[in-house]
């Protein structure tokens, strides 16, 4: 084994750095006998490698080649099958288990030992040796503790302390080895002879050494002299070294005196210096300049030097107010009188501050109250852009005033909330009150048909119930069908496109006046009061205004009066409440305008709401949570409640109509009302945001129209049904295809669809008025045969010989017939209505299914009559003639 051993270190392990520790001869436990070898493995390069690697001898030759190979770090687990008995068989557990036999137990526990003693050597893991000796486990320690350090390399087991005493041969060690085992040829197979031979060569080697050092004792003795010698000179520099060492000592303790001084100065200097600092840090941040003081104490606050010098003094004061004193800076009297000095400054310059802005809030409010009987008669605010510039010079001392006294701040913006409150209260109602005038022409006659009166512009009165159409004749249609259109009191027919043009030009006015002032003063309040960060604030102690309701429309989305006593997180929560309370009219005045306008002409809601959308979308692109987008959506919910009223008013007139009895129907009046809305509305929907409430609108009253046209259709006497369904619907069919309405197209093809439909069934029904004979004739004919007689046996039936169909043929000449098809002329003229001009489509599908029969019953003459020569009192050609000549005479 010790051969083989030496031949794989060699072969194998040497060329890869590896040294060779544990061998193990093994062969596949439950196969064929393959033997092998495993071995343990350590690099001779640090960080050390320890791995496990199979050995087999090649099938081609006698040298070994390297196999497998595991890291040692990968040995979960070593089984060795038995502890107390001999049992060759173990396992080892890596990614898999492989099952091994070694050639003899005592090879198998030398291996398991050397494996154990490499784990707790390099890697310290936690192998599991199961089935495995505690003295083999333990032989290791115990041989250590049980022999000197310097012996415990040859005790311990050879293969461990290998690991650092064992050193590779030389080239010339290996040469020197090959050449002593050459000249004795029996040193592999005897080798007690050659470790006999070698003995004596070691004694002789040693006879001769210890000759050598014998020979030299007398250089022995001549070097002991030299060492004398050179003791003695040691002696006497020791001698020297210990006098300089006194002497240095007496200086060494000069030296600490002085060292000692140069510290306490050196201390003193620090001290000074740091007091000269603390000085310069009081003097150069907390002394404020006689001009700050006389500007804080006397400053003009009305001219523009005098604010910026009162700016600069009053950031000065904050600034020394400010300072981070450090710990027992409070404590110096000079720091106390500063700081007390300070105080007085600050609270003598507020209070100068706010006496000064309230007297220019309230004079401000005053000369804007002066100025309203300009814009009396033209519907325009009044611009605030010069109050705005004057205040605007006050910013940073409103800010300043925020940041020091939060008291005189919170009570400026209540009296500026105040005074404007009032100021706009009234701008906003004389506005409103010329825009509702304008809008009912003059101020007397407003206020005689709508009962305007004061100043606040409220609506009075009451809406007078919706009156039951009758239709009475083709002349009164139109005035009729317009009053469908009216949801208010006042008749839509006094009212024409001008009207509505004007109203609607009217209510832009209004909203492109109110949405720059809403912004201007949202803009003015966050720069003024500085309310543009997001910060927590407290906010101003303002009263919320409630919703006030009036007819038609809705409560104002703003938080209970309990909640505004509380704080509000941001400052935007502060711009939108101050808002609220300046602006606390709007929203009731336009609900107020829109109700006038939507009692003016109920068609005002359409306008109402694409303006209002318009509006709404511009203000939410701006700020989505800004006061006007808050406000313009409140409202704009009730042009959207009005408008589907207006809806639902002109579905319920239509199902209210009602038809005469004593004449025809024609185009019924909400089929002309639902023309003139759909043009209307895509006038003035065009390119709209809301353009899918107009579409739902479309589909609800297209139904509505559809369901009562054949309510009306089944109601009427003196007009038959297929001709009411075929003229209304066929108007509608004409509407959708000229308006080109997206949303209708399934509308559109259903009225088409009804309407060819209806003039089919119209023109078959009325058919059997000239040829009424004949045609009972030729049906019994096609009951007989479909009894199942054949079609030339029918000419032998009794009733239907060719005796009588010349009777009946005889009955109908060409002259008769002629006079039959102008009387039914006459009858469908009297039936149709002139506004929808299809007396000549009808007349034409009456030809064409007069034609149609015509070949019929000459096809079952010449089915059933075979050979008679039967033939009708007219041709064709005749039929063309005598619709032409009665259509031309007519």
């Amino acid at each position: 084994m010790t051969a083989i051993k030496h031949a794989l270190q060699r072969d194998i392990f040497t060329p890869n750095d590896e040294r060779l520790l544990g061998i193990v001869n093994v062969c596949k436990a439950g196969k064929k006998k393959k033997n092998c070898f495993l071995c343990a493995t350590v690099t001779t390069e640090r960080p050390v490698q320890v791995k496990v690697v199979k050995v087999k001898k090649s099938d081609k030759g006698d040298f070994y080649k390297r196999q497998l190979t595991w890291e040692l770090r990968d040995l979960t687990e070593v089984d060795a099958k038995d502890a107390s008995k001999e049992n060759p068989e173990f396992d080892l557990h890596f990614e898999k288990v492989y099952r091994w036999v070694a050639s003899s137990t005592a090879e198998k526990n030398s291996f398991i030992s050397c494996i154990w003693k490499l784990n707790q050597r390099y890697l310290r893991k936690k192998v599991e040796f199961v089935n495995v000796s505690s003295q083999l486990l333990e032989e290791l320690p115990k041989a250590e503790e049980s022999v000197p350090s310097g012996e415990s390399q040859s005790v311990a087991g050879g293969d461990e302390d290998a690991l650092d005493d064992y050193q590779e041969l030389s080239a010339r060690e290996e040469q020197d080895i090959e050449s002593m085992m050459e000249m004795c040829d029996y040193a592999i197979s005897n080798a007690e002879a050659f470790a006999e031979q070698l003995s004596r060569e070691l004694q002789v080697l040693d006879g001769a050494n210890i000759q050598s050092i014998m020979a030299s004792e007398k250089q022995v003795n001549i070097l002991m002299q030299l060492l004398d010698e050179a003791l003695g000179e040691v002696d006497t520099i020791e001698g020297k070294l210990s006098s300089y060492e006194e002497m240095l000592q007496s200086v060494k303790e000069q030296m600490d005196q002085i060292s000692q001084s140069n510290r306490l100065i050196q201390i003193s200097n620090t001290n000074n210096g740091k007091l000269l600092d603390e000085i310069q840090f009081l003097v150069h941040n907390m002394d404020l300049s006689k001009g700050h003081i006389r500007a804080l104490q006397d400053g003009d606050l009305t001219s523009p030097k005098g604010i910026e010098a009162c700016i600069n003094a009053a950031e000065a004061l904050l600034q020394c107010m400010n300072v981070a004193l450090l710990p027992g800076h409070d404590k110096l009297m000079a720091v106390k009188q500063q700081q007390h000095l300070f105080t007085e400054l600050r609270d003598t310059f507020a209070r100068r501050l706010t006496n000064h802005l309230n007297n220019v809030f309230v004079h401000q409010g005053h000369d804007q109250s002066s100025t309203l009987s300009q814009h009396t008669a033209e519907l325009t605010l009044p611009k605030h852009s010069p109050l705005h510039r004057d205040l605007l010079r006050y910013a940073k001392l409103m800010e300043w005033l925020k940041n020091t006294h939060r008291e005189k701040y919170e009570g400026l913006s209540r009296t500026y909330v105040d005074y404007m409150s009032r100021l706009y209260e009234r701008e906003i109602k004389d506005f409103f009150e010329i825009a509702k005038i304008k809008m009912a022409g003059t101020s007397k006659e407003a206020k005689g048909k709508f009962g305007l009166h004061g100043s606040s512009g409220k609506l009075t009165g009451s809406t007078s119930s919706l009156n039951k159409l009758t239709v009475q004749g083709s002349n009164s249609r139109r005035s009729q069908s317009s009053s469908l259109l009216d949801m208010g009191n006042m008749s839509a027919s006094d009212l024409d496109v001008a009207d509505r043009t004007k109203f609607d030009k009217i209510f832009e006015q209004v909203l492109s006046e109110l949405e720059p002032l809403c912004l201007a003063e949202q803009d003015f309040i966050s720069k003024f009061f500085k309310l543009q960060q997001q910060h927590p604030t407290v906010s101003p102690p303002l009263a919320q205004p409630e919703a006030e309701e009036s007819d038609g429309s809705t409560p104002s989305r703003m938080p209970p009066q309990a909640d505004h006593r509380h704080s509000l997180s941001s400052d935007k929560d502060v711009v939108r409440l101050m808002m609220n309370k300046i602006f606390q009219s709007i929203e009731t005045e336009l609900n107020s305008l829109i109700a006038l306008g939507d009692k003016i002409d109920s068609f005002h809601s359409l306008y109402m709401l694409v303006k209002m959308s318009h509006h709404v979308w511009t203000a939410e692109n701006v700020d989505p949570a800004s006061y006007l987008s808050t406000t313009l959506g409140n409202v704009l919910v009730t042009v959207k409640r009005n408008f589907d009223k207006c809806i639902s008013g002109q579905i319920r007139q239509m199902e209210e109509v009602k038809i005469s009895k004593k004449s025809k129907v024609g185009i019924l009046p909400f089929v002309t009302g639902f023309e003139e809305f759909a043009e209307l509305a895509e006038t003035i929907f065009r390119n709209a945001e809301r353009r899918g409430d107009l579409d739902k609108a479309y589909v609800k009253l297209i139904r509505a129209v559809f369901m009562n046209v054949e309510k009306v259709a089944s109601e009427s006497q003196k007009t038959p049904r297929d001709v009411v369904m075929m003229e209304n619907f066929h108007h509608i069919f004409s509407t959708l295809s000229r308006l080109k309405i997206s949303c209708l197209d399934a509308e559109r093809r259903d009225a088409k669809y009804k309407y060819t439909d209806h003039l089919q069934s119209y023109v078959i029904n009325s058919l059997g008025q000239p040829l009424e004979k004949l045609n009972h004739f030729f049906e019994g004919v096609e009951a007989r045969v479909a009894q199942g007689i054949r079609e030339e046996e029918v000419s032998y039936q009794l009733a239907f010989n060719k005796q009588e169909l010349r009777k009946v043929i005889k009955e109908y000449p060409g002259k008769e017939v002629k006079k039959g098809l102008d009387n039914l002329y006459k009858k469908v003229d009297k039936h149709l209505c002139e506004e929808e001009s299809l007396l000549q489509v009808v007349w034409h599908s009456t030809q064409d299914e007069f034609i149609r029969q015509y070949k019929h019953f000459e096809d079952l003459i010449g089915r059933c009559y075979p050979g008679s020569g039967i033939t009708m009192e007219f041709t064709i050609q005749d039929m063309l003639e005598y619709f032409s000549s009665i259509a031309q005479s007519h």
